[in-house]
């Protein structure tokens, strides 16, 4: 008998996986640094083309995340990261703030932000489609219950009717729940924090041109919409996407997606706040429905596909 045999050398155990309430906490993070980017393009469009406030907040963010990678010598993605990372870049770093960008020009940033709870479902839907996520029938459930109380929502605020700005909102939800789904997707093995940085790094070149050429026909805006600027390049593109994507690769996409049903609402809240936007009773009314929907949606089945 060997001597292994009589003290047989103790097994490792295997790392416990993370907690979905990780992914709640990033996710909850990166939604409320969100929460601010309607407000804030709203503002920035005042004064500067919607093209330019689009692109350039890309552009701008791309800096800080081409010196990151450098200054890290991160890895490049690889042959399986790659398509999640483009497809993230051509949904939140170029799709999304075109389309949400041109929609503020027409439609006020609490009405807009209400339309943008249509996110979580879009979200899962690519996460279903591109990566091996499987919600159950009950999740599904609970998703449209939610996309139908924002969509409800927005009508009352409206007046029971849509802008054409609420269309370029559509677009905008379809093309963020794919740059959701497949930058997290990426995430899972790229990690977070690089994903949006190599999004950000591949989209400079494609966006240097159009950015420079309408930054000449653009006058010095002020102060306001500088910062605004700053909050749109460095928050909600930069540095809210490390909580966010971090939160969806840990928590499950469809179901940490799920958080974004509260943006609407803190949206409303920080236009009240910060800008002087009214916030009717019924939105809180609506607010604490969505917490329920969250609620329900988390207990909901998420299946891997193996």
């Amino acid at each position: 008998m060997t001597r292994s045999s009589l003290y047989p050398l103790p097994r490792t155990a295997p790392s416990a996986p993370p907690s979905v309430w990780e992914g709640y906490g990033y996710g909850f993070l990166g939604v409320l640094v969100f929460s601010l980017t309607l407000p804030m393009t709203r503002v920035a469009v005042a004064e500067l083309a919607p093209l330019l406030v689009g692109l350039g907040r890309a552009l701008v963010a791309a800096v800080p995340a081409i010196a990151l990678l450098w200054f890290t010598r991160s890895r490049r993605p690889n042959r399986q990261e790659w398509p999640g990372v483009i497809l993230a870049a051509l949904g939140i770093v170029v799709g999304w703030p075109l389309a949400s960008t041109v929609a503020m020009q027409t439609v006020s940033s609490s009405h807009g932000a209400v339309f943008n709870g249509l996110l979580p479902l879009s979200t899962a839907a690519f996460a279903a489609l591109r990566s091996g996520e499987r919600p159950s029938a009950a999740f599904w459930a609970w998703a449209v219950v939610g996309a139908a109380l924002v969509t409800t929502f927005a009508l009352r605020q409206g007046d029971g009717t849509l802008a054409t700005g609420y269309l370029w909102l559509l677009v905008a939800v379809v093309l963020g729940g794919m740059g959701y789904a497949e930058g997290a997707r990426a995430a899972r093995t790229l990690g977070g924090w690089r994903t949006i940085c190599w999004a950000l790094a591949i989209s400079a070149p494609v966006v240097l041109a159009p950015v420079g050429w309408l930054a000449t026909q653009a006058h010095w805006p002020s102060a306001t919409v500088v910062t605004a600027c700053a909050y749109l390049a460095f928050g909600s593109m930069f540095l809210g996407f490390f909580a966010w994507y971090r939160g969806l690769a840990v928590g499950g996409i469809a179901r940490v997606g799920q958080v974004q049903l509260l943006q609407p609402f803190l949206t409303v809240v920080a236009a009240a706040l910060l800008f002087g936007e009214s916030v009717e009773p019924s939105t809180f009314v609506f607010a604490v429905a969505v917490i329920a929907v969250i609620a329900g949606g988390r207990r909901a089945i998420v299946r891997t596909a193996k």
